[in-house]
């Protein structure tokens, strides 16, 4: 049985968006939940996530961007201590409290340290159990509930700092990665394959793209079997012509049929084959490593679910 990492830390709960967001704390909860439950948990290497530094953010956005959410936080801090507003609000959906920085930092500081355990050997594949999400935050800014783009940062320091020459970033959550698109859009180290629901937030992905982007929009109330033809028409083979040195998973979980939030029609059984698919590229083509990060999922019994069914197969059980 092959060792599978799971990264994650208490500063990630802490991040708040308000009463009734649906991206909120007990998402965590509930996938911890249903891994002592199931006994998944017992099966993997618990790490705890450390704090990324800004450097480390920097590789995929602008120093402005960091310097701005920064300094956001530091002065959300100092007006709740003096008994002021205990949240900012970025854009309609996006907001901050005093401990989103420290949030932010141990989301893509989880990614970062899975990456140096899979290519150390450490363990095969990781996952991060992190919030806030990534995949809509681009170069110079947040957006869609996310603030720093993990997955992408974590593939840049993979090709930067580790010295691999192609990855591939899959990306399955409803909506579009747009944020990973608009950083990595060219870069031809990497391939970035994703299917999302269309027309749907945030109402990208479907025009003309870079030659390195494999853009999947579906309609609404798309179901697994019509996912997995495209699975296997489309990524599959990009995938194995490319034969990427290692695999990061934008995992959004959001395209359950249970989900309200999206319009899709996926069970946990998907989630469960797309990972089988996924670790047997990893396998042949990567040494077996994978790094999955956290992206979306809202309705929580179903989000626990269909974590044990993407850990299940990653952990081989």
């Amino acid at each position: 049985m092959n060792k599978t990492g799971y990264f994650s830390h208490p500063d990630c709960r802490r991040h708040d968006m308000g009463r009734g967001h649906p991206e909120c704390p007990e998402r965590l909860d509930a996938i911890e939940d249903r891994l002592l439950a199931s006994g998944v948990g017992d099966a993997l290497e618990r790490r705890e996530a450390p704090l990324a530094s800004t450097e480390q953010i920097e590789l995929a956005h602008e120093r402005m961007h960091v310097a701005g959410v920064r300094g956001l936080a530091e002065e959300l801090r100092e007006q709740e201590d003096a008994g002021g507003i205990d949240h900012v609000h970025i854009d309609p959906d996006t907001a901050m409290n005093r401990h989103t920085w420290n949030a932010v930092l141990r989301a893509a500081g989880a990614a970062l340290a899975a990456t140096d355990a899979v290519m150390a050997g450490e363990v095969e594949n990781a996952f991060c159990a992190v919030r806030p999400p990534g995949h809509h935050a681009c170069r110079d800014r947040a957006m869609g509930f996310c603030f720093f783009n993990n997955i992408a940062i974590a593939a840049r320091y993979a090709l930067e700092r580790h010295g691999l020459k192609r990855v591939a970033i899959v990306d399955f959550d409803v909506h579009h990665g747009n944020g990973t698109e608009d950083i990595l859009a060219g870069d031809e180290r990497v391939l970035m394959v994703s299917f999302f629901q269309h027309p749907f937030y945030p109402y990208s992905g479907f025009g003309p793209h870079a030659a390195n982007m494999v853009n999947l929009p579906v309609p609404a109330y798309t179901k697994g079997p019509a996912v997995r033809e495209l699975v296997e028409e489309q990524w599959l083979p990009r995938l194995e012509a490319f034969k990427p040195e290692m695999i990061f998973i934008s995992a959004g979980f959001d395209a359950h049929r249970e989900d309200d939030l999206g319009q899709m029609g996926l069970v946990e059984a998907d989630y469960a084959w797309m990972t089988k698919q996924l670790r047997a590229v990893a396998q042949r083509h990567a040494k077996g490593r994978i790094v999955s990060s956290l992206e979306g999922g809202y309705n929580l019994d179903a989000l626990g679910r269909s974590v044990e069914a993407h850990l299940r197969a990653l952990a081989d059980l």
